[in-house]
């Protein structure tokens, strides 16, 4: 997979090693930055790649991934989901098909990261499951 990550400059220690991590999962790994102050930038920067489909999925990272997921849901076709344990990070995709996750670099331990990360990585959303209705309900309410 191609996936994006992009953090604030408190994460950027977490970033890369969340990035070296992705990438010797196999999957190929671009670096929106940490050095932006202001991480909506970052973050409405990746999720507008996602939402158009230059990359499979992406990673945010700020002190608590409650901002960056904030901006990232702001883009039409960004759906940013924070986790903060490995049954979320599976449930972003399997229950939500979550395109982002975001995660806390303050809250959330570097070992507890990578295995989020590895588990969101690890699952694709089943167009026939029973959360397929509830996830077209926000696509038909995003279409207006």
């Amino acid at each position: 997979m191609k996936i994006a990550i992009g953090c604030d400059p408190n994460a950027t220690e977490m970033k890369n090693t969340i990035k070296a991590y992705v990438e010797s999962l196999g999957h190929e790994c671009t670096d929106f930055g940490s050095d932006d102050p202001i991480y909506a930038n970052t973050a409405i920067a990746l999720a507008e790649a996602v939402a158009a489909k230059k990359y499979d999925r992406g990673i945010l990272i700020c002190g608590t991934g409650i901002g960056v997921a904030i901006a990232a849901n702001k883009v039409k076709g960004a759906y940013a989901a924070t986790v903060n344990n490995c049954y979320q990070a599976q449930r972003a995709e399997l229950s939500n098909h979550a395109n982002i996750i975001t995660m806390g670099s303050q809250v959330t331990g570097i070992e507890v990261a990578k295995m989020m990360v590895k588990e969101y990585l690890s699952h694709t959303f089943d167009p026939n499951s029973r959360s397929a209705p509830k996830i077209e309900r926000i696509y038909e309410y995003e279409r207006g």
